[in-house]
Order: C-alpha cells, then sequence, then structure tokens
C-alpha cells in the first residue's frame, strides 16, 4: 500500500488531495514536518528568551548550522528580530497578536507547555 493510499483521500479534514499529489510529493511534505518541529521549538524557544545561536544550539541539542538555517528561515518569515550585541547577534520572537497567536499553536501542536500550564 503506498503512503497515498494509506491517508486516503481526504486527510486534511475532509478536503480532499490535490490530484497532482503523488506519493514522492506526500513524502517531501511528511519528511518536512520533522524540519517544521525543529523551527517550532527554536521559534518558540526565543518567544521565551532572547539569546544567541549558540545559546540555542545548547538548549535544544541542535548543531549550530541547522540552527542558524531555522533562524534564517524565521526572519524571512517576518516571525524574529536580530539586534547586535558585540560580536554576538541575539535573535528574539516578533512582539504581535499574529506571533501570540503561532505560539499557541505551537504549544498545542507539539504538546509544548509553558508557564507552568498543564499538558
Amino acid at each position: 500500500m503506498s503512503i497515498t493510499e494509506s491517508i486516503g483521500e481526504e486527510s486534511c479534514g475532509g478536503i480532499a488531495a490535490p490530484e497532482h499529489s503523488s506519493e514522492g510529493a506526500v513524502r517531501e511534505r511528511v519528511s518536512d514536518l520533522a524540519s517544521f518541529e525543529q523551527a517550532s521549538g527554536v521559534f518558540w524557544l526565543l518567544c521565551h528568551k532572547r539569546t544567541g545561536v549558540s545559546g540555542i544550539s545548547e538548549m535544544i541539542g541542535m548543531s549550530s548550522p541547522a540552527v542558524s538555517h531555522h533562524l534564517r528561515q524565521l526572519k524571512a518569515a517576518g516571525l524574529v528580530q536580530s539586534e547586535r550585541n558585540g560580536r554576538e547577534v541575539i535573535y528574539h520572537a516578533v512582539r504581535s497578536k499574529q506571533i501570540h497567536f503561532l505560539h499557541m499553536m505551537i504549544d498545542e501542536t507539539l504538546k509544548f507547555a509553558c508557564c507552568g500550564e498543564d499538558e
């Protein structure tokens, strides 16, 4: 059984998958989930703490190049900002209503609990 057969046509809340979705495209999306989870973890951390690449890398156990890659994506999307502190670049999440909602979505989706909340 292929991936597309196993997930069925109504895999997105009753919305049929596009006809052009090949098994390769589905595999690519599934592998993107791991990248999404990593980028979400970096973003979630930056909602709580201002820190540099090495600090993020140490806190979440990800290599510095991987953290830098995710930070570039988050910055390009307008989700994080950076500022120089001497030789170090410090990153933090943008403060906005949309970012707050995104943070809540990540909390729920990845089952993170912050600020003493229960899961």
